[in-house]
């Protein structure tokens, strides 16, 4: 089963391959950035064969530095895989989706609670063939927390989850609910040893101005209220930011922003990352001034918050980020995009605020070759080195783990 992620690339893919000589000539009207000397480095090349292919996602770390990380493809039974990964390039198996009742085809990542328990979900598999979230223990044993029915409950969660304080689960669905058109949804843990975990949907998408299809996780606010983004739906049909807040059994959606497919963007795939101040921050895969998506900003103000595009990527319509950025510590934003660049493969980029502005470097620029190709990867910084995987490329073309020193 195709994921969202790779059925919209493969569609604007070939779009590209359409317009490919306007391109051409149209780089003479502006200057693409150019990518800056960076250490890069492939940690691991997947073979497609047990180790698992084609990662959609990148990784959660631990104290250690070890990466964790799924496949969409590949294993035993070429359903996909959970895997531990040094930063030295040993990989271990944690498991293997069978393509049955314990999941398949996991496209989003990982979270790791405190006694490093794992969790995902998987788009497809489980008792209704409608997807999973499933817990893998540190010595890998799988077990499926709840399987989605494709009914009012959801179906195909594509996304990262997200879990709070009290170990209650968060996440989103492509598809399922009332309207077909996916929803947010919160996983309770039993409260008693041997107890079934329990759903509750917060927040069905409709067909209209309230969004639709939320391909990215979600967003936990300091006070409860649950952030997230839309791919579809809104005021124009191009995605949306919204807020969820919580009043007794009741959630309630506000609507941030509505992506216009102008200079704010369009078609949003990523989530949200938020800084200490209440800031949120995420990129559009299409549009803006660049036309190859933005990257932008909420600013909390007074009940409201206030969009603001830090960046416009140049290129011509699938350059903006798939994943969700990442936030250093000293206020950098990192992220990956898909198909553009020098080598139509992807890059790896920062942005770096200075005086007031903006700074967009890019990092590495990939070949399409043995270094990887088509990177949907979040990324994460361990010890001054960002890892990331690609989808394909790589020395079996099956997807890679990558290290960049910014």
């Amino acid at each position: 089963m195709k994921s969202q992620y790779k059925l919209f690339a493969e569609k604007l893919f070939a779009e590209k391959l359409m317009v490919a000589s306007a391109f051409v000539l149209a780089l003479a009207a502006f200057a693409l950035p150019t990518a800056q000397a960076q250490t890069f480095s492939v940690v691991y090349s997947f073979t497609g064969g047990s180790d698992g292919g084609g990662p959609l996602n990148g990784f959660t770390v631990d104290s250690a530095g070890n990466l964790y990380g799924t496949t969409n493809s590949g294993g035993t039974s070429n359903y996909g895989v959970v895997f531990k990964m040094t930063s030295a390039g040993v990989e271990t198996v944690l498991h293997t989706f069978t393509g049955g009742t314990d999941g398949a085809n996991p496209a989003g990542g990982l979270i790791r609670d405190k006694s490093g328990n794992l969790y995902g979900a998987t788009t497809a598999g489980g008792a209704s063939g409608a997807g999973t979230v499933y817990e893998v223990t540190a010595t890998g044993v799988e077990s499926v927390l709840y399987s989605f029915t494709g009914k009012n409950d959801g179906s195909d969660p594509e996304a990262t989850l997200a879990i709070d304080s009290a170990g209650n689960l968060y996440g989103t669905t492509v598809a399922g609910g009332v309207y077909s058109n996916g929803v947010v949804f919160r996983l309770s843990p039993p409260k008693k040893t041997g107890g079934r975990w329990m759903q509750t949907v917060l927040y069905s998408f409709g067909t209209g101005t309230d969004g639709a299809v939320p391909v990215a996780g979600v967003t936990l606010g300091a006070t409860g209220n649950v952030f997230g983004t839309t791919s579809a739906g809104g005021t124009y049909g191009y995605g949306t930011v919204f807020e969820l807040t919580r009043s007794g059994l009741t959630w309630t959606e506000t609507i941030l922003h509505n992506f216009a497919n102008g200079d704010d963007g369009s078609v949003v795939y990523a989530g949200l990352i938020a800084d200490k101040s209440g800031n949120l921050y995420g990129a559009a895969t299409q549009g803006g001034n660049g036309g190859g998506g933005t990257i932008f900003e909420l600013t909390p103000s007074s009940g409201t918050y206030t969009f603001n595009v830090l960046y416009s990527v140049p290129g011509w319509g699938i350059s903006g980020s798939f994943r969700d950025l990442m936030l250093s510590a000293a206020g950098v934003i990192y992220g990956t995009t898909h198909c553009d660049g020098n080598n139509n493969a992807g890059t790896v980029w920062e942005l770096t605020p200075s005086a007031g502005s903006w700074n967009y470097t890019l990092l590495y620029t990939f070949t399409g070759g043995t270094d990887g190709l088509y990177s949907f990867s979040n990324l994460v910084l361990e010890k001054g080195k960002l890892y990331g995987t690609t989808n394909e490329g790589g020395a079996g073309n099956y997807g890679v783990v990558f290290e960049v020193t910014p």
